[in-house]
């Protein structure tokens, strides 16, 4: 048994669970900050983005880990 391949289905999958949720609360709570108040749609989406590019980042440090097994 390959057990590197087992342990990039691992990292990756462990590695991809917490910056998938945390981007969909990112998006929930933008969403909802925007219907509260529409005339904030510009304020919101900067930080909104930025914090989704760090929340992707972890995704990415897991797939070169994956890589490197």
């Amino acid at each position: 048994m390959d057990y590197s391949t087992f342990a990039k289905a691992i990292t990756m999958s462990l590695g991809s669970i917490g910056p998938s949720i945390a981007i969909g609360i990112i998006g929930y709570k933008a969403m909802e900050a925007i219907g509260r108040n529409p005339e904030a749609a510009g304020k919101i989406l900067v930080p909104m983005l930025i914090v989704s590019a760090f929340a992707e980042a972890v995704a990415i440090y897991a797939l070169v880990i994956a890589f490197s097994i």
